[in-house]
């Protein structure tokens, strides 16, 4: 990783998502701290990524811009200082490689990359190369600069249980897509907001955490937190716990993505302290959102199964999205792909490619057989 100046040139891929769209927020509010040497997209709104270009352009005429995958990879293998990989999906895997192969800091929101990738990824990436986007990510590396890797007892991941909290699995049943697509807290694309209805979100983030922290599986908690206040938490050994507390907004966890290891004046208001607040905390049901323990098992599966748990659920997500999977059948599914996967003895990159794609059309098949 180069030597930063004091403006970071910052490569944006996914632009036009909620994770780009903030980050330009940021670094408009904060010129004399950012500067966009590139701007990427997937192509869903080409209206959105024209202005974009057209202002951002007009600011660095030297600014790369590109639609679809490659342009991604590109733009991550340019010199700069940071790559936030805002992309949905597991098409951010490749431009999550070409940013660690180029040496630039990765910000990443892109969780995909890293639960696909696994060691694969961590391979590639230098110590501190790999800053954390995901807001509970983010948290726990703020908590975890309170104490030393020894003194960790656990990671404690809060949810918010989505727009289902405190349903049964049966009352699951029926459920439509507007309403799972009515996050009570958190405003998100689409897939990541079905994703944490189903708390496969959750799931992945599990996952995420062992990686990125190190920390093993039965030593991560997930409890459910309706308000989002408290992003996570860090439990130490002497039984204290640090909790990373802020309003529900990513702007934070990007700008300290951008930043890290400094964070960015006036990014957010803060919590009012001086109003009453209560904070509750509740043990999730497993019973009625198994997308965790499922995650949880493919984790520790290693290899290529947390790559085939991600692409079974984007194309389960999809399909309930067109009204042709039941909500209450996507974590199913997912189980059922998973279970007549082989994990291949050696993971490389095609391997991980291999098993996406083999993921995708196997649970097509199951769900629309001949």
């Amino acid at each position: 990783m180069r030597e930063t100046s004091p403006v970071r040139d910052v490569a944006i891929l996914g632009s036009t998502g909620s994770i780009g769209t903030q980050a330009l927020e940021i670094v408009r509010a904060n010129p004399d701290r950012f500067r966009v040497v590139a701007l990427t997209a997937g192509g869903s709104n080409p209206e959105l990524f024209e202005r974009q270009v057209a202002e951002f352009a007009a600011a660095y005429s030297d600014l790369f811009r590109g639609l679809g995958e490659d342009a991604s990879v590109e733009a991550a293998s340019r010199e700069c200082d940071v790559v936030l990989n805002g992309i949905t999906g597991a098409v951010g895997l490749r431009p999550t490689l070409a940013a660690l192969d180029a040496g630039n800091t990765l910000a990443l929101a892109n969780k995909e990359s890293l639960i696909m990738g696994g060691p694969l990824v961590l391979d590639r990436a230098k110590p501190g190369q790999i800053v954390p986007v995901d807001s509970e990510h983010s948290a726990l590396a703020q908590c975890l600069r309170g104490g030393t890797p020894e003194e960790v007892r656990r990671l404690v991941l809060t949810a918010s249980g989505g727009p289902f909290r405190g349903r049964s699995r049966e009352e699951l049943a029926g459920v439509t897509v507007e309403e799972a697509l009515a996050h009570p807290t958190w405003d998100m694309g689409p897939v990541v907001t079905i994703n944490s209805a189903t708390l496969v979100n959750k799931g992945l983030e599990v996952i995420e955490a062992h990686l990125l922290f190190g920390i093993p599986f039965d030593r991560i908690e997930v409890v459910v937190h309706p308000t989002s206040v408290v992003h996570s938490m860090v439990e130490f050994v002497d039984g204290s716990t640090l909790v990373q507390a802020s309003p529900p907004t990513m702007l934070i966890p990007i700008a300290l993505g951008l930043a890290w290891p400094d964070r960015v004046p006036d990014t957010a208001p803060p919590v009012d302290w001086t109003r009453p607040q209560t904070w509750e905390f509740f043990p999730l049901d497993d019973e009625a959102f198994p997308a965790v323990s499922l995650a949880r098992a493919a984790g520790e599966r290693g290899g290529t199964a947390p790559a085939v748990y991600n692409a079974a659920n984007e194309v389960c997500v999809e399909e309930f999205r067109q009204g042709r999977l039941a909500f209450t059948e996507i974590v199913p599914t997912v189980q059922a792909v998973l279970s007549r996967h082989d994990v291949p003895s050696e993971v490389t990159v095609e391997a991980i490619l291999d098993a996406d794609a083999w993921a995708r059309e196997t649970t097509r098949d199951l769900l629309n057989p001949p």
